[in-house]
């Protein structure tokens, strides 16, 4: 771009980054160029979004981002600028394609600290917003009012969040106060957007450090209202549960194994979903599987109204979920045929973890399944004799034969 005639700079949380001498994810590019001239030059180019048009150009697996940049929204006038620039009634911004200069973008970046560009012309750092002073006191500053910058795009509330917890910064007051009272407005962000967003807090090995922010700022009930009211209390074994799966994803990922969004997400709806089931189970007259099968449809489906779960991991969620139930069901070929289930490892794991805050039966239970797992064949078979041994002894009841009718 730089031969072509246009300015290009790096920009954002990859400068930042590698200030604070962190191995950046990804890499942004501003430019001045538009988006049909950025791909004009490149072959290899896909323009995406509506909101905010940009430019991706892909080498392989990997995806450059390019931005042309952004303006001041002058216009107010009705159809004026509507093809560009368009509000909602609460300010948020749902189109954004008015280009300006470097210092106009500057201003539009949210945080201070992603306010800094490299220029690959003289490798020098141009710093609009004092982001350096920003990364010196360890403190997040918003750009511009507060309330005006997240009303324009909530999210920046979220972003506020994961920063700090990624960064080990804290957000300053004004950026901060503000927040638990503007937190309803993430209800205007498509859940489509916000699975986006969900991923990107707690699976950047922080996870825990952003749960207890996204509650201090009032954030965690508008992503997950169904589990909010169950974590009042401090110690109560949903709280525990959340946070004990977040602990372990943060250890997953920091020392580099994988972390399905599936499992965390059938963590966090397990309790809501287990309410549901005792209340369809007491009130409905459906037997346990049924009502096991439509609480799991009712849970999922308000879940969806906030945050869109892909059929790739709601689908996993289910399997999950499922195996809870058929987990303590091993007789007969049982214990070998769940052995074969494709997610069966996930489901254990699960147990598991409900095991190690629960305890009592889910223990037995778990440390049975740990052990049949290494077991030999003959091992095996008399851990089932075992379980067959252990319910005659408790003296399972046989179904009452019906006297016929006179």
């Amino acid at each position: 771009m730089h031969n072509a005639g246009y300015q290009a700079y790096l920009v954002g949380g990859c400068v930042r980054d590698l200030l604070l001498g962190l191995h950046p994810k990804d890499f942004d590019v501003a430019t001045d160029a538009e988006p049909e001239q950025i791909k004009a030059l490149f072959r290899n180019c896909r323009l995406i979004g509506r909101r905010f048009r940009l430019a991706h150009i892909v080498f392989g697996r990997d995806v450059i981002e390019v931005a042309t940049f952004r303006g001041h929204h002058d216009s107010e006038e009705p159809g004026s600028s509507d093809k560009l620039s368009r509000r909602s009634d609460e300010g948020l911004l749902l189109r954004d394609n008015v280009f300006g200069s470097i210092e106009e973008d500057a201003e539009r970046r949210d945080f201070t600290a992603n306010a800094m560009y490299y220029n690959i012309a003289d490798f020098s750092i141009t710093d609009f917003a004092n982001g350096m002073q920003s990364l010196k006191e360890r403190k997040l500053h918003l750009i511009g009012d507060p309330e005006t910058r997240y009303r324009e795009d909530p999210v920046r509330m979220l972003r506020a969040v994961r920063f700090a917890a990624k960064l080990d910064m804290q957000i300053s007051a004004e950026a901060g106060d503000i927040i638990p009272s503007l937190a309803p407005l993430l209800a205007n962000i498509p859940p489509a957007r916000l699975f986006e967003e969900v991923l990107k807090l707690f699976l950047a090995g922080r996870a825990e450090q952003t749960f207890d922010l996204l509650r201090e700022y009032a954030l965690f009930g508008q992503l997950f209202p169904l589990v909010e009211p169950m974590l009042k209390v401090a110690d109560s074994k949903e709280q525990l549960f959340v946070r004990q799966v977040l602990i372990n994803t943060d250890h997953r990922i920091n020392n580099d194994q994988r972390v399905t969004p599936a499992f965390i997400y059938a963590a966090m709806l397990w309790y809501p979903l287990e309410q549901r089931f005792n209340e369809l189970t007491a009130e409905s007259g459906l037997s346990p599987h049924d009502a096991f099968n439509l609480a799991i449809n009712d849970v999922l489906q308000a879940q969806q109204k906030r945050i869109m779960i892909p059929k790739r991991f709601s689908m996993p969620i289910r399997d999950i979920w499922v195996l809870q139930q058929r987990l303590p069901k091993r007789f007969g070929r049982r214990a070998f045929q769940l052995l074969e289930h494709p997610k069966f490892r996930a489901g254990y794991d699960f147990l598991l973890l409900r095991a190690s805050v629960e305890g009592g039966e889910l223990e037995e239970l778990g440390k049975w399944w740990t052990d049949f797992q290494d077991a030999g064949g003959d091992e095996r078979s008399t851990m089932l004799a075992q379980i067959k041994g252990s319910a005659k002894g408790k003296g399972r009841r046989r179904p009452r034969k019906r006297k016929p009718q006179q």
